[in-house]
């Protein structure tokens, strides 16, 4: 009888995605040096200057694989992305939403929220991202800057559970309104049901694969 063979080549583990044996090192950024490159100096220097509180608001600016990210403390994320919006020379009159991140083992920092920006006066990308722990998951809403972030926010605080304070109407958008936690969270239980399938049963997602 042959033996059952995943993707590359996996096999006697029961994980045939060939995923469950890789080992990925996370990387631990510090604030990136002078000089950023690109358009990224002048960001920051514009920034700085429209924005007395720069020092304060910026806990790191991180520039890596072309991106510029603006690690902003929680406090202070109203106030500087009014001012990415509205400062002349910078005008980040777009934002494109607001993405969740669930880091379980970074401690009093594990939900994440990242907020790309784009200025079509400049022809500029930058993103803003905010750490909150788990157990005070609260943000200020960015719809009165940013409209389009309603719908965006709300799928946020659905998926991962990041409350976005002084949100219009913060409600679930995805999932049933009772549905019990945040699915996209990496705490979250695959669960599922078996499903049957021209005679054969798949197991549900949290009985299918083994990762010992």
């Amino acid at each position: 009888m042959s033996e059952n063979i995943g993707m590359f080549g996996a096999s006697g583990s029961g994980d045939t995605s060939g995923f469950g044996g890789l080992v990925r090192s996370a990387a631990n950024f510090g604030s990136s040096e002078r000089p950023y490159g690109s358009y990224f100096d002048e960001v920051t220097d514009e920034l700085e200057r429209a924005y007395p509180e720069f020092s304060d608001a910026i806990e790191k600016v991180i520039v890596d694989r072309g991106e510029l990210t603006l690690h902003v403390k929680r406090e202070k994320l109203f106030e500087t992305a009014m001012k990415l919006r509205d400062t002349q020379s910078l005008r980040f009159e777009v934002c494109l939403g607001v993405n969740g991140v669930h880091y379980p083992e970074d401690k009093s920092r594990e939900l994440h929220a990242v907020y790309p920006l784009l200025s079509m006066t400049h022809n500029r990308r930058i993103r803003l991202e905010v750490s909150v722990p788990d157990s005070d998951p609260h943000l200020p809403s960015l719809v009165e800057v940013w409209a389009g972030n309603n719908w965006h926010e709300r799928e946020t605080w659905d998926m991962f559970g990041i409350i976005f304070d002084g949100h219009p109407g913060l409600t679930r958008i995805l999932m049933p309104d009772d549905w019990p936690g945040h699915p996209q969270r990496k705490d979250y239980p695959l669960g599922g049901i078996p499903i049957e399938y021209k005679g054969a049963t798949v197991p549900a997602p949290s009985e299918r694969r083994s990762y010992r």
